[in-house]
């Protein structure tokens, strides 16, 4: 993965420490809209992707669920329930603060990254990730990390933004160069963030090379799923028995 970012932001060629430093900082300064913005981008729609998701997640009693970089808990608030656990781990402490003051029952928050998990090996059922490991700083490390906490035969089901169909790409790209960073000044405030998390998005891997890294992590039965005509893809995969 190309780890030049927007100049915009300022993340060209700067050290992962930092480049950490300012992602998190991204997503300070847009935690209070960032579910508003959310909607006005996709027009609604990554509310039916994360539907998706979430019915292919099919959470059940007794399970432990981790929603990774989960922020404001839309994910887990939705698979949340008195007979299981479900934690979201994201690094960002406002964000996840949003979700608190919005009502998580049954959630448990924890601050921490995708790169060094703070749980231990082999104790998660199912593992979702919803538009965050692409903010990894290491996305194979991340990916590592994932397949470590992962139970044996434990799923990973990661919704990310992926490389469209040709005859799309042409309208989405004109839409998220212009048009993103133009409803980001509007509703978010904050045109140079997505300016960021638009570019995150143009440099992230595309579908068949997300699927080869998380084999290279150890993950096994890797699949995945296009959504909207590849706008976005859901790939599940499987921790070896």
């Amino acid at each position: 993965m190309n780890n030049k970012l927007d100049n915009s932001f300022g993340f060209q060629q700067v050290d992962a420490a930092e480049r950490e430093k300012r992602i998190r900082h991204v997503f300070e300064v847009v935690a209070k809209r960032y579910d508003v913005m959310n909607d006005f981008m996709s027009f609604g729609i990554h509310r039916l992707w994360k539907k998706t998701l979430l019915k292919k997640a099919c959470a059940q009693p007794g399970q432990t669920i981790l929603d990774l970089a989960g922020g404001t808990g839309d994910i887990a608030r939705k698979m949340a329930a008195a007979d299981r656990q479900v934690m979201i781990i994201d690094p960002s402490q406002p964000m996840m603060q949003v979700g608190r003051e919005r009502g998580l029952r049954h959630v448990r928050c924890l601050a921490g990254s995708g790169e060094a998990i703070p749980l231990r090996d082999n104790s998660v059922d199912t593992l979702t990730i919803a538009f965050g490991i692409r903010n990894m700083t290491h996305m194979q490390q991340a990916l590592e990390e994932i397949q470590r906490v992962l139970k044996p035969g434990g799923r990973c089901l990661c919704l990310e933004f992926s490389r469209p169909a040709a005859w799309l790409r042409p309208f989405y790209n004109l839409y998220s160069f212009w048009v993103i960073p133009r409803l980001g000044a509007l509703v978010a405030r904050e045109p140079a963030a997505y300016n960021y998390l638009v570019e995150s998005i143009r440099r992230f891997p595309d579908q068949e090379e997300l699927k080869q890294m998380m084999e290279k992590a150890g993950l096994a039965r890797v699949s995945y799923h296009n959504l909207s005509f590849g706008i976005a893809c859901l790939h599940i995969a499987h921790k070896p028995v």
